[in-house]
């Protein structure tokens, strides 16, 4: 007879299999970034943007058939196997999204149902953060950095940390770093010069969260910590932005950064083109014009990805939970979500999930001493 831990490590091998295919976010950036921003800015932001994306190497209905096909049922525990039926449908979803990239509406209702888009009061929340005046200016905040420096910087940081990890330069980026979860790789948008602010705002962010999460799950004997709980962008977004508050590095123009980024996403519920979008972000709220490009970039790709909404109220949800004096490590054992911390502590007393081997630094002392940024996030509804 085949024993319930036995099933289970079959069916979660499997899935990681399977889930290796999927990286959305290997398919969902444009490879033609440079060529259509030029286009539009040439037309004087009247033309929407052609965008082209790389071909994904799988057969979206045979990889559905094949998530189908595990039989979670046979999971004996069902706390274990609701998590599991939770996963199945969550990379549905994603297979959906990747094989509807650059089809419009499609794709749109597709990133709806995984990432689902902004409330009423996430737009109140963004609303809010814009209303305050710019703060000035630092020499901290001036471009200064290529990407080479920017390598260099991260090598250095990451000595605090005991793991390696490859860093590669890329020109179709539509950020300017990510981290791949499944290459444990540090990408650097090579066309971009970086502040030093925004290097020590990305070595907290991808560094001290994305790639601490990607090496604990790495550890763990399921491999679903590495492949991603559902609803876990949220969390590890939250994670990474509040990484950047810890240690004193995330100011006013960051977080209207993200504010940006979730009205970007409401537009997109209001039936709005890039153009119009573009519009709304350097007319309405002037926000200045390649900025605001990158944000409608960010948000129109594939058809309209509703995901950046997420970075804004993970944070919230981050910062409030930790207020209440809640440890963070559970969040940290691998690509995890806030809603499953129950969940994590049963696998841990059944010894299907160990203690975190990497902690992230900066949530050990609170060092923010942005005194408006700390009572922006303390007002947030």
């Amino acid at each position: 007879m085949i024993t319930v831990e036995k099933e289970l490590f079959e069916i979660d091998t499997k899935l990681d299999e399977l889930v290796r295919q999927i990286e959305l976010l290997d398919y969902v950036n444009p490879i033609n970034i440079a060529e259509e921003k030029k286009r539009f800015f040439d037309s004087k932001y009247t033309i929407e943007p052609n965008f082209k994306y790389p071909k994904f190497q799988f057969n979206a209905f045979e990889l559905h058939r094949s998530f189908f096909d595990q039989k979670v049922e046979q999971i004996q525990d069902k706390k274990i196997q609701s998590l599991y039926t939770d996963i199945v449908y969550t990379y549905l979803s994603l297979i959906s999204c990747i094989d509807n990239i650059g089809n419009g509406k499609k794709f749109y209702y597709n990133s709806l149902r995984a990432f689902g888009t902004p409330t009423e009061i996430d737009v109140e929340n963004a609303k809010f953060i814009l209303h305050f005046e710019d703060e000035d200016l630092t020499s901290d905040m001036l471009p200064t950095y290529s990407a080479l420096d920017a390598e260099n910087y991260f090598r250095t940081f990451a000595q605090q940390y005991n793991f390696d990890f490859k860093i590669e330069h890329s020109e179709k980026l539509s950020a300017i770093a990510m981290v791949l979860n499944n290459i444990k790789t540090l990408v650097i948008n090579k066309n971009h010069t970086f502040s030093k602010n925004e290097l020590q705002v990305l070595a907290n962010h991808e560094i001290g969260v994305h790639m601490v999460t990607t090496f604990n799950g790495a550890k763990q004997q399921l491999k679903i910590f590495s492949h991603g709980f559902p609803n876990n962008v949220e969390t590890q977004e939250g994670l990474a932005v509040y990484s950047e508050f810890m240690s004193n590095n995330l100011t006013l123009k960051r977080l209207k950064e993200l504010a940006y980024r979730v009205i970007a996403v409401d537009s997109l519920a209001k039936g709005y083109t890039f153009t119009k979008t573009f519009s709304l972000l350097t007319n309405t709220y002037h926000l200045n014009k390649n900025d605001a490009f990158n944000i409608t970039l960010r948000v129109h790709r594939g058809g309209g990805f509703t995901k950046d909404y997420l970075y804004l109220t993970g944070l919230k949800k981050i910062f409030e939970y930790h207020k209440k004096g809640n440890d963070l490590s559970p969040l940290l054992t691998g690509k995890v979500s806030l809603e499953y911390v129950d969940t994590i502590n049963y696998l841990k007393d059944k010894s299907l999930a160990v203690a975190i081997t990497h902690q992230n630094i900066a949530f050990a002392e609170n060092k923010n001493t942005n005194k408006l940024v700390a009572f922006i996030l303390n007002n947030l509804k």
